[in-house]
């Protein structure tokens, strides 16, 4: 049996697929920390890395081989949970950002017309908004302080389904609604060429209707830009999800590597360089892997190359 194209072109890029086991290591770690997670929950016991010790600040070494922090809870350990809520907002993040994007970008470019107007004219505003603030207006709203009971009842059911917090499902809405407008706009200039495309015409002359035409032969053609800016939205989210954690407004109760850092910059006056070190570390490798996997697929799906 024959390779894919794409795949056979992804296995000889070295530095491509030295990014996608990394890539692909964070989120097996992630999945175990989230089961882990879970099996705590049930049975009522404090993580390991929330176990506070007896030795606070204590330096890399044998026991510790990241430190401790102010608390004497284990970095590495943590280091490795931040892991599960980077990953998260990534992928919740990511994923609304492509249903709204490849949605309106496909019948945008299809339609033409007014509503072609109507979907510009739509991320056009998205794009002007201050992306920052906006993601922690949602985040202050998912608050329970700030929502009706009944609303706050349901997000924090919501919440509970994905084993997150309130707060984080308004980082995970936010960033999505903020992230769409560049992969709209991709899509949409490729969905204008494909409909002059012949095969399109003919299946129009065959009375296929709009919606199958862009299901069945539109979006096969424009997934690969799918797959492509998908690694390049979550990179951006996890980098948001960072920045709202290390603003106080993110993640609260499970480690973040945002809180981390936030944590470890008010200490490193006292030469306490360790957990912002380690979190930071853990951050450049995660986003110069996804960025480096993304210029691999760009090259191994682009049929242009």
């Amino acid at each position: 049996m024959t390779k894919h194209p794409a795949w056979h072109k992804l296995l000889h890029d070295r530095w491509g697929m030295t990014a996608l086991t990394i890539c692909l290591l964070f989120l097996s770690t992630a999945i175990g920390v989230e089961i882990y997670n879970s099996r705590c929950k049930q049975n009522g016991i404090t993580p390991a890395y929330n176990l506070p010790g007896p030795e606070l600040h204590a330096s890399p070494s044998q026991s510790h081989i990241c430190g401790t922090d102010y608390q004497g809870r284990d970095v590495f350990l943590r280091c490795v949970a931040g892991t599960a809520s980077a990953l998260k907002t990534g992928f919740f993040a990511s994923v609304i950002a492509v249903i709204i994007g490849v949605t309106l970008g496909m019948v945008s470019g299809y339609s033409g017309g007014h509503i072609d107007d109507g979907v510009v004219w739509l991320y056009s505003v998205f794009a002007a908004m201050p992306t920052l603030l906006f993601i922690l207006a949602f985040a202050l709203l998912m608050n329970q302080d700030f929502l009706s009971p009944k609303t706050a009842e349901m997000v924090t059911t919501v919440a509970s389904w994905l084993n997150s917090e309130p707060e984080m499902l308004g980082v995970y809405l936010a960033i999505g609604l903020t992230s769409w407008g560049t992969l709209c706009k991709v899509i949409r200039g490729e969905t204008m060429k494909l409909k002059r495309l012949p095969y399109i015409s003919a299946a129009k002359i065959a009375g296929v209707s709009n919606a199958t035409i862009i299901r069945r032969h539109i979006l096969p053609n424009v997934f690969h830009l799918v797959i492509i800016y998908f690694t390049t939205l979550f990179a951006g989210a996890v980098m948001l999800e960072v920045i709202v954690s290390y603003l106080g407004l993110g993640a609260q109760s499970t480690p973040s590597w945002g809180v981390m850092i936030s944590d470890g910059q008010s200490r490193l006056w006292a030469g306490i360089w360790w957990e912002i070190t380690f979190a930071s570390t853990a951050l450049l490798i995660l986003i110069l892997a996804l960025n480096i996997l993304g210029d691999s697929l760009r090259d191994a799906l682009d049929p242009r190359r």
